[in-house]
């Protein structure tokens, strides 16, 4: 993978968490960039199991160069107040296992917070019915590291089979495109019309990724 993809600062994102940010915990943080672009942390820690977390060692209170499963347990109970998954989650092996464990992480109030690449974004859908075509590459909706497709509709659905309350969720990336080619051109072109034919209910296909923040449901009191 491109050694730059770990340095991107991820501002479209930076909407999203929370003014309660004291503690945070990254997952998949790179070279901790997102992070440590945001005012307000006083404890980061990260988990990268790519050599940037070296990189990342030096800004962050803690890090470990690790998956979420291999230092889960090292991590702290009801501790963070936002966890963040920035375009992470569609490469774990087992995304259900980690939206199952990281919940009892986040202290009361606090959120999970990240995005996730849109497989109906345009240029990969038009590919898909106009091409009939669907071919892994190094980087974008269908890099061949990703475990996991998600459209926003799945996304939503997943967070809420595994106790999240979804607070919000919007398209962010809109109207990318990746070449100039006279292809793109036509086929951002065609999204366009569609989204307006359909009035707005195939607008999701203009976003590239879509960035969220969910809640982790409190645990019924036992009594």
């Amino acid at each position: 993978m491109d050694p730059e993809y770990f340095k991107h600062s991820r501002q479209e994102v930076a909407p999203f968490v929370p003014a309660q940010r004291r503690r945070v915990l990254e997952v998949g943080c790179g070279e901790g960039t997102f992070v440590t672009s945001l005012s307000g942390v006083e404890e980061s820690w990260g988990i990268e199991p790519s050599v940037a977390a070296e990189a990342a060692r030096a800004r962050f209170t803690q890090v470990f160069r690790a998956t979420f499963e291999e230092v889960e347990a090292e991590l702290p109970l009801a501790y963070f107040d936002v966890v963040i998954c920035n375009d992470v989650i569609e490469h774990m092996p087992d995304h259900n296992r980690f939206l199952s464990a990281i919940g009892k992480h986040i202290a009361p109030g606090g959120l999970l917070i990240g995005s996730i690449p849109n497989v109906r974004f345009y240029n990969n859908m038009m590919q898909f019915l106009l091409e009939k075509d669907w071919h892994y590459t190094d980087a974008g909706i269908l890099d061949r590291t990703h475990v996991t497709f998600f459209t926003e509709k799945s996304f939503r659905k997943t967070l809420e089979r595994h106790g999240f309350t979804v607070v919000a969720m919007k398209g962010i990336n809109t109207g990318v495109r990746f070449s100039d080619s006279r292809r793109t051109s036509v086929y951002l072109g065609l999204a366009k019309v569609l989204s307006a034919l359909s009035f707005g209910y195939f607008s999701d296909i203009l976003h590239l990724q879509f960035a969220f923040q969910a809640s982790p449901m409190a645990a019924p009191v036992k009594t």
